[in-house]
């Protein structure tokens, strides 16, 4: 406790919590999404057919939480192309990602060191929408603390619950990449997150949200610079995950569920055999033939 004094760790988060997101934290939100855009096949191939669907797609990564939310709040989904600004960075963004002679603009942002930075600072975003998503639900809806955990979840979410339609713009279908069916991280984290500001919005959680929003930001930003690190794709919570869920849903554990995806090809050989068997089978039909 001495230590926490001593760093005045309430009035280190006070300030964090009152940072200004716009332009520099803004910006490394929408260069990190449009980005990982790109990242998806087919998406440079629609920039150069055409420039509007490529264009809505960005937009879509920058602002489909926004949107979202709207829809469910009962506001107009166009709601936050009022703030020009906004919309213009990450048109500019768009632009010199996709279209920036030799990839120049491409090449700098996908270089690993700064985009381990850009990465932090978008999870300093992802929180602050995470916890402006159930404040402005607690406003609308006082006791409604389910209304507030789902509306911070898609505020941290982005364009990740809607990503199938998103994908419809680039003329691609694949609803096995469902997010409800397989959250990503940045998504479940998000979905806790919002459980943990509604917590303290209703007074249930013994911790200020300035204190909140900085421990959180902590956690997202050094998970994700990690993974981002070492190229992966797992999650920290994996292990609690997977042995709540066999307890409380009866689900397989990690590694008796990679053994089932291992059975099938196991009963490959079977058609083989049986195949020497109808072999065997035409010989003695031959050799029957032969002796009439």
């Amino acid at each position: 406790m001495e230590v926490l004094a001593a760093l005045n760790l309430g009035d280190i988060a006070q300030t964090f919590s009152k940072l200004g997101m716009f332009p520099v934290f803004d910006l490394a939100y929408y260069i990190v999404s449009i980005l990982y855009l790109k990242y998806e096949p087919g998406s440079v191939d629609v920039s150069r057919r055409s420039p509007v669907a490529s264009w809505l797609c960005a937009m879509l990564y920058c602002f489909g939480s926004y949107i979202l939310a709207d829809v469910m709040l009962g506001s107009s989904p166009i709601d936050y192309f009022q703030y020009n600004s906004h919309i213009l960075l990450a048109s500019a963004v768009w632009y010199l990602i996709f279209y920036c002679p030799l990839n120049l603009f491409y090449k700098c942002v996908a270089f690993l060191p700064i985009k381990l930075v850009l990465v932090a600072l978008k999870e300093v975003v992802r929180t602050r929408k995470i916890a402006a998503g159930v404040h402005h639900a607690h406003h609308a809806y006082h006791h409604g603390f389910f209304i507030m955990v789902i509306v911070g979840y898609v505020k941290g979410s982005g364009v990740a619950l809607i990503s199938n339609f998103e994908q419809l713009l680039r003329g691609v279908w694949r609803p096995e990449t469902n997010e409800i069916l397989n959250m990503s991280f940045p998504t479940k984290a998000s979905l806790y997150g919002a459980i943990l500001f509604t917590l303290q919005e209703a007074h249930w959680l013994p911790m200020s949200k300035s204190t909140l929003i900085l421990v959180f930001t902590l956690f997202m930003a050094t998970s994700k610079v990690v993974m981002t690190a070492r190229h992966s794709h797992g999650s920290p919570f994996a292990l609690i995950e997977s042995w709540v869920c066999h307890l409380l849903f009866g689900s397989p554990l990690g590694g008796s569920e990679d053994d089932h995806h291992h059975h099938p090809p196991a009963a490959v050989p079977s058609s083989p055999l049986k195949t020497k068997e109808e072999l065997s089978e035409g010989a003695r039909k031959r050799k029957t033939k032969k002796a009439e």
